[in-house]
């Protein structure tokens, strides 16, 4: 059930079709198409609030889901969204040295994917916790920076440490903000149309010429998941209580800075741990990714993305649901149950309980 179940399930899941493809031919195609796997809110338990039995089962369902859909989907790149770990933000260095460990081994991977981590509150704490020595830590081990951009097939990628977008001049908001406005000037350089001359530009290494996908923890400023739809939304009850700035989203300021910044054609994001699709501007979709984990959710799952340069569509795929995992265990418990009274004459079949019936009453 625990091994099995998760290729039942993860086999049902199929990478979305580009839009226009028809219009492309095949080489061309599978060339140019970049398959994105996309999870979010890993929260790998730590040693302070982490029951050994709570690690021991939920890592396992994290480890078995992502090794399954590893070997299934064989993605060109991952992207985890932030909040790797639980206790991050005030992990020891052995604690830490223990937490990357295991992620490691949960989250292994061929050299033929990309594996792209992002940074969250959980990680180095929110920015009133946040510490020098704490970004540094994550940065070193995962070769993230504080604003930083990759490009794979043509597709340029923002990752944004969006809990250094406090905008109170704090060192590593500071470091952070320049890095992406150096970014937006290159980006904005290289999607300049041909011929067309600019003194700010002319000594800028281009970059090819489309707009990027944003990627960062924290969601945009958005009031509430009120309008968000699908099963594995906020629950009702929860759907309408209002976003705190700078903690549950990004401040309206910050918001508007990176889409002003960036113009980005697409914008990801966890943090909620809840699936919410909101449009910016009328036309930006943000897609919030929700948490890949049991622990925060019944019906975790991923987003996979087939993205080109100038287009890209998503398709999620949930993992197994918890309480259906249960429900298989109740069943095969009671099921062993019953086999065992009966192998040992302690549950009466019912044919052979009509049979002493009979017999009894002709007997009478």
């Amino acid at each position: 059930c625990e091994f099995l179940i998760y290729y039942v399930v993860i086999f049902q899941c199929q990478w979305p079709e580009v839009k226009g493809r028809a219009d492309m031919g095949e080489k061309e195609t599978s060339a140019s198409v970049l398959k994105a796997m996309i999870l979010a809110d890993t929260h790998l338990l730590g040693e302070i609030k982490g029951h050994w039995l709570d690690k021991l089962r939920r890592e396992w369902q994290m480890e078995r889901s992502f090794q399954t859909a590893l070997w299934f989907l064989q993605p060109d790149i991952v992207f985890v969204l932030g909040d790797v770990f639980d206790e991050g933000k005030w992990s020891s260095p052995q604690a830490w040295a223990d937490d990357v460990r295991r992620f490691r081994k949960m989250f292994s991977h061929p050299v033929s994917t990309e594996l792209v981590v992002l940074v969250g509150n959980h990680d180095i704490g929110f920015h009133y916790e946040m510490t020098t020595y704490k970004v540094n830590r994550f940065e070193k081990i995962f070769n993230f920076t504080s604003g930083k951009l990759i490009t794979r097939k043509g597709t340029n990628f923002v990752l944004v440490n969006s809990v250094a977008m406090e905008g109170d001049g704090c060192a590593v908001c500071r470091a952070a903000e320049a890095k992406l406005v150096a970014l937006s000037h290159r980006l904005n350089c290289s999607q300049q149309p041909p011929g067309h001359s600019s003194k700010r530009c002319g000594d800028v290494e281009k970059l090819p010429a489309s707009a990027p996908i944003l990627l960062q923890h924290y969601p945009l400023y958005r009031k509430s998941d009120a309008k968000c739809s699908g099963e594995d939304t906020a629950p009702p009850e929860e759907k309408n209580t209002l976003f705190k700035e700078k903690y549950d989203v990004l401040s309206r300021e910050a918001s508007q800075k990176l889409m002003w910044w960036f113009r980005p054609r697409l914008v990801l994001s966890g943090h909620t741990h809840s699936a919410c699709e909101v449009l910016h501007a009328g036309k930006i979709p943000e897609i919030s990714v929700p948490s890949f984990s049991w622990r925060n959710r019944n019906n975790p799952s991923f987003v996979m993305g087939s993205i080109t340069p100038t287009d890209f569509s998503l398709q999620k795929c949930f993992l197994p649901y918890e309480s259906r995992v249960f429900a298989l265990y109740w069943a095969a418990g009671a099921l062993l149950g019953i086999l065992l009274l009966a192998h040992f004459q302690l549950l009466t079949p019912p044919f052979y309980f009509a049979q002493r019936l009979i017999s009894k009453h002709k007997a009478a």
